[in-house]
Order: structure tokens, then C-alpha cells, then sequence
């Protein structure tokens, strides 16, 4: 925070510190090391993390404290992102089973993406993403996805929040990516994070911006039930389907007794 605030609520805030360490840690912290890293006295943690874990929002464990999923949990009950999920589940499954490969779905939060649905491959063999997994907008497929399909105002401001975490990039190369799959209707890359995993990505197009990115972690093999082509389709279909479903339904009112125009 920078400056003094109208009002103060000092319990409040070392709770929020609390939950933004623990969310930003690699891995669970002990009582000490939050302690040292937020300033505070171990006594004042202590307090702190009994009422968050009675709560629900912290788990603990023998080598240290963790987050839970109540927080996104609660994000979660919200109604934009609960419509979202509860109208891409079914086209998300048909997916996954006529592609024979794992899908999942990812909101901007910040200067990350957030996957907040993931559906595994049916079968013995896949590669699926957890929910909750997150990943800069600018590393990931479907978060270049979620910057592309933006208003030029809103792309911009997604752009500063990412220079402002620090994180070096290539503007004009990111921005030659994005406005590339804008021109395709969607993206094509490696996977980031393992070798022989291609992501498919499309964007949930709602008032002609992405509300959400669907991708999918095509998986090359014998057993596959389509082609990486076929695929990259059907996931560019099944993104159109969700934001369609979406999407206010457009009515043209009645004139002079006549129907509709």
C-alpha cells in the first residue's frame, strides 16, 4: 500500500499480509519465516494464523503453513464467474471426450492467468492442469489470448500491470504474437512447461472481448482420437459455443404491427 489510508484497520490488514505471502510463497511457510518476511512479531502471527485457519483460508501442515482453496472458492460463487463455469462445463466435457485430450479454462487476475475449470482426458494417459494454477499473461498461451482479444485501452492497462511486477519482455514481439492471434482467431505454441505438449488456445468471446481463454494441452500419440488440426478446431469451436451461449441475446423491437426486421 502507499500512503495512509482514511481509515485504519490493523487486524484486518495483517490478516490480508498474511494471505498475500502465503499466496505469492512457492511453497507452505513455518510461523518464523512469515514472521521475518511481513515484519511482525511472532506473537501477533500467531494470532493471525489461528483465526485464519479456524476459518478455513490456511491449512497447516508439518512443513508449514498453506493457503486453502476457500478464497477462490468464494471468487468463485461470484455470478460472472459462476455463469461462465456453469455454461462451459458441458461444452468443456463433449470437448474432452471427442478430442480423446485434457482442457482447461483461464481468467486474467491481475497480470496472471487463473485456470479456474479443468477437465482431464478420459483414458489412461493425458495431461491436465490444476485448478488454481497460475502463470503471467504474457508466458502462457491462454494468457496471450486473454491480452490479445482486449480493447486497445484495456490491452494497454494489462500491459502496464505486467511491467510493473518487474518482469521483462519483449513489448513489440509480444504485441506482434498477440495481434497475430487476433488475426487467427486464436494461437498455436509449444508448451511452456514440458516437452511434446502443444497448447491450442481460443478465446470466450463476449461482447467481442475475451471474458475467458479455453486451451487445450494437445498430447501427440498413437491412441489419439484426432489430429492436432482437428483439434485446434474443436477447441476454436467450442470456445465460440461458450461465449455464444454467454452473450446477451439481441432482441429488435416490434414496428407497426410488423415482425421482426
Amino acid at each position: 500500500m502507499t500512503g495512509k489510508t482514511r481509515y485504519q484497520a490493523p487486524a484486518l490488514t495483517k490478516g490480508l499480509e498474511i494471505l498475500e505471502l502465503l499466496a505469492s510463497a512457492s511453497e507452505p511457510l513455518i510461523m518464523s519465516d512469515i514472521s521475518t518476511a511481513l515484519g511482525r512479531s511472532v506473537s501477533e502471527i500467531f494470532r493471525m494464523l489461528q483465526v485464519l485457519e479456524e476459518h478455513g483460508y490456511i491449512a497447516r501442515a508439518e512443513e508449514g503453513y498453506r493457503l486453502t482453496n476457500r478464497l477462490f472458492a468464494l471468487g468463485m460463487s461470484q455470478p460472472p464467474i459462476r455463469d461462465l463455469a456453469s455454461t462451459a462445463l458441458p461444452v468443456m466435457q463433449d470437448l474432452a471426450r471427442r478430442a480423446g485430450q485434457s482442457c482447461h479454462l483461464a481468467v486474467a487476475s491481475g497480470a496472471e492467468m487463473v485456470v479456474i475449470i479443468a477437465i482431464e482426458a478420459p483414458g489412461l494417459s493425458g495431461f491436465a492442469v490444476r485448478i488454481g494454477y497460475r502463470r503471467p499473461l504474457h508466458r502462457s498461451n491462454s494468457g496471450r489470448i486473454l491480452l490479445a482479444f482486449q480493447s486497445p485501452d484495456a490491452r494497454a492497462a494489462m500491459l502496464a500491470d505486467i511491467s510493473a511486477t518487474g518482469d521483462l519482455f519483449d513489448e513489440a514481439e509480444l504485441i506482434a504474437r498477440l495481434d497475430a492471434a487476433v488475426a487467427a482467431g486464436g494461437a498455436i505454441s509449444p508448451s511452456p512447461m514440458l516437452k511434446g505438449i502443444t497448447d491450442l488456445s481460443a478465446p470466450i468471446l463476449v461482447g467481442g472481448v475475451a471474458r475467458a481463454a479455453l486451451t487445450m494441452p494437445f498430447v501427440d500419440g498413437a491412441a489419439n482420437r484426432a489430429t492436432l488440426e482437428a483439434c485446434g478446431q474443436m477447441v476454436r469451436d467450442a470456445a465460440q459455443a461458450i461465449g455464444t451461449a454467454m452473450s446477451p441475446l439481441v432482441t429488435i423491437p416490434v414496428r407497426n404491427g410488423e415482425g421482426p426486421q
